[in-house]
């Protein structure tokens, strides 16, 4: 993995796109048995004497008992925060985690240890930056792609924001734990990878009609993850070492993708904002949080149907576009749909049909529909009006509620 981020690096340089290529800091990337003690050995290579792990209960039975006592082995200090659960008993990203692990970071602890799945990381990642100490991924679950990004999604005064902070410099995955994670834990995290379906599409129509920054290079890492995952559908099913594999190194390349591009573009299109929009609601009515990967398996299906067939009718419409001009800012969205009507097509066409994105949801045991998360029909809808407000993006679905006004009712 360390020449593959060698390469990138080289690849970045002589990329066309005219952005800004931000930089890799991470040092060393270990997905194996091996990485446990490896993570021992780079701590002493850096020279590290002081650390602190962040982790749940969960995890740290999993991982952070037996990395605190390999640590301790080896001569480094080790404190240990445990981040509490809300009345539900789910940790949550929020004010009130940050200030608990602030608050149990020692001032002299060197590097910060995130033992967990995203959330933990997200809180690990938010105090690393404001502490600016350097802190290292330990993967307990293969359930998302931001292990190796710098965005940190917060919940601040009850609404969902990313901070982009930093990377780590150093991730350790050892494939015993990732295997023995729930297979929910798994499922999300295969549903997080299928999310690119729907946000690389996105992505590329936002860079289209509205100019947003795009890069082939970033695009083709992303794309390069996800299908390594469609195609390895069956590995990942049964759980079994070859397929976590395989799915940790696509999320793990999916995060390096929103680390070189520097925003999570690539990664998170309309289906994350309609995710992000649940889980406030949840937040709001005190109820348990759904793991994020489940719900973008769920809402990305949702996305891939009205897409086709939303744009699908207006670039079969042509004489209706002029009707949806309401302003100047309007009529250059409206004129750039007609100037990019091929490649807007070719975006739709890539987009595959709802039933085979769910079929292989249901392969790898995750839920293909709201109810079955909880999630009434009124909030879906609420939301696919509403949710394209929570990012400052030009999403395919901000389009459709901003300039076409559709109004979404019942979903099939």
């Amino acid at each position: 993995m360390k020449t593959y981020i060698e390469e990138i690096i080289a690849q970045a340089e002589s990329c066309s796109c005219g952005n800004k290529h931000f930089d890799i800091p991470i040092e060393e990337i270990i997905v194996g048995a091996e990485a446990l003690p490896k993570c021992i050995s780079f701590l002493k290579e850096k020279s590290f004497h002081k650390a602190v792990i962040i982790a749940d209960e969960l995890t740290f039975t999993a991982v952070g008992e037996r990395l605190k006592a390999m640590m301790e082995e080896a001569g480094l200090e080790v404190s240990v925060c445990l981040i509490e659960g809300d009345k539900n008993g789910d940790v949550v990203a929020d004010e009130a985690s940050l200030v608990q692990a602030l608050n149990e970071t020692p001032r002299d602890a060197e590097v910060l240890i995130a033992a967990g799945s995203g959330t933990l990381h997200d809180i690990t990642r938010f105090c690393s930056d404001k502490t600016g100490k350097p802190f290292i991924s330990i993967p307990t679950a293969a359930s998302v792609d931001g292990f190796t990004s710098m965005g940190a999604p917060i919940i601040v005064r009850g609404t969902k924001k990313t901070f982009q902070t930093v990377s780590p410099i150093a991730v350790f995955a050892d494939l015993e734990v990732l295997k023995n994670a729930p297979m929910k834990m798994t499922a999300a995290g295969f549903g997080d990878m299928l999310a690119k379906v729907t946000s690389l599409a996105d992505w590329k129509f936002s860079h289209l009609i509205a100019g947003e920054p795009y890069c082939p290079l970033v695009a083709q890492m992303t794309r390069e993850a996800l299908d390594s995952c469609i195609q390895h559908a069956d590995e990942i099913a049964k759980g079994d070492e070859k397929g976590i594999e395989i799915l940790i190194n696509g999320l793990i390349l999916s995060g390096l993708a929103m680390l070189l591009f520097g925003q999570s573009h690539p990664a998170s299109g309309g289906e994350h904002h309609l995710s992000h929009f649940w889980e406030m609601e949840f937040l709001r009515e005190g109820r348990p949080q759904v793991l994020h990967g489940a719900k973008v398996a769920v809402s990305m299906p949702i996305l891939a149907e009205l897409y086709k067939r939303e744009l699908g009718r207006l670039l079969c419409n042509w004489e209706e576009l002029d009707d949806y001009i309401h302003s100047v800012e309007d009529f250059s969205y409206i004129e750039r749909i007609k100037e990019f009507e091929c490649e807007i097509n070719s975006i739709l066409e890539g987009i595959p049909s709802s039933d085979y994105l769910r079929s292989l949801i249901e392969k790898v045991g995750g839920a293909t529909r709201p109810e079955q998360l909880g999630i009434s029909n009124e909030l879906v809808v609420q939301s696919l009006n509403e949710a394209h407000s929570l990012r400052d993006r030009f999403t395919m679905l901000k389009f459709l509620n901003v300039v076409v006004r559709t109004e979404h009712k019942v979903i099939n």
